[in-house]
């Protein structure tokens, strides 16, 4: 099943569901307004947005042209955003860029920092925000749960997943050295994120959904030129279960709640062998990439994103059928001008 919302009806929007080729949608008012809303009462309201999606996917029901560019995020806002770091080697990558050691920790605990969730922007949305800041995409994929106890196990936080999303958790680079130096994490270097226009039942998925991880390319595009195609389901030391019970360690989480993955990253050894150019797999975000050139050439050639660039991510099925929509977001610096 698909389901997106649609900038209108209020700060949330309006849940639609959508038909599986992303052609048609259908607002579903007296099932559930809102999709924070349907999370609520999953277990009431999935069974009836299912039936709408059979019926649009066969023709019973004929709905609306579905526009991507009138999505918001599927969740506009929720209860919670946490967003981990489950591919070792972009860990790797970014800490020695900063001349720091990964600690044995790291393989066996996951890294996860909490984000701002009372508002995200939309897949089509600007990403606001100064040069100077250094201005990072980071292409992910993410996780809707549904209501998670205190304590649960990697096992019973994996039957608690209810949708999978794209994301593109924005980072400003040069914000973030002087913040963990405080000792107290992320703040202002991670700004809000956009998540793509539709998410999906993890049963749409197919075979591409195993052991809590999607085993398929998130495709990035950088200014129109292919920037990375790393597979999601390879080197992610941490499934989307794991990192739900890390979370729940502590703590319940509410229906709502999104849990990321952290930036895609395969292993490919060194620069010459990593880019879409030489043949790689290439990356999903800048900060690997001038890694990579540190490390080969001693200083970083790639800058960080300008005023006008656009990243596009998306990630598309064995038949070549986009899944969840795209993510297209341009950088716009002059607004903090005015």
């Amino acid at each position: 099943m698909k389901l997106a919302t649609l900038q209108q009806g209020g700060r949330d929007g309006t849940l639609v569901v959508v038909s599986r080729d992303l052609g048609r949608c259908r607002a579903v008012p007296a099932i559930a307004r809102t999709l924070l809303a349907a999370m609520d009462d999953w277990a009431t309201v999935e069974p009836q947005l299912r039936q709408v999606y059979e019926a649009l996917n066969s023709g019973a029901i004929e709905g609306e042209p579905f526009d991507q560019a009138a999505c918001h995020s599927p969740l506009p806002r929720t209860w919670q955003w946490a967003d981990g770091s489950a591919y070792l080697n972009h860990v790797e990558l970014v800490r020695r860029a900063r001349n720091a050691e990964v600690p044995e920790t790291f393989y066996t605990d996951p890294l996860m920092y909490q984000g701002g969730s009372d508002g995200f922007i939309a897949p089509r949305a600007p990403i606001v925000a100064k040069e100077a800041w250094g201005i990072d995409m980071e292409a992910e994929v993410t996780v809707v749960t549904g209501d998670v106890p205190l304590g649960a196990t990697p096992k019973e936080a994996a039957k608690a997943i209810r949708l999978v999303m794209l994301v593109n958790d924005v980072s400003l680079r040069h914000l973030i050295p002087a913040e963990l130096a405080k000792g107290f994490g992320f703040f202002q270097s991670k700004p809000a994120s956009a998540f793509s226009p539709v998410a999906v039942t993890p049963d749409e998925l197919g075979d591409a959904w195993q052991d809590s991880k999607l085993h398929l390319p998130l495709v990035v595009h950088l200014n129109g030129e292919l920037f990375g195609k790393p597979n999601a389901g390879v080197d992610m030391t941490f499934n989307f279960g794991q990192l739900i019970a890390h979370v729940a360690k502590t703590r319940t989480l509410c229906a709502g709640s999104i849990i990321g993955s952290g930036t895609v990253s395969n292993k490919q050894g060194n620069l010459w062998g990593s880019s879409i150019a030489n043949g790689g797999v290439g990356y999903c975000c800048l900060a690997e990439v001038r890694t990579y050139e540190t490390i080969e050439q001693g200083k970083p050639v790639t800058p960080f994103m300008r005023h006008g660039d656009v990243v596009r991510i998306e990630m598309f099925d064995a038949q070549g059928a986009s899944i969840f929509g795209t993510i297209e977001n341009q950088v716009d610096t002059h607004s903090l001008d005015k």
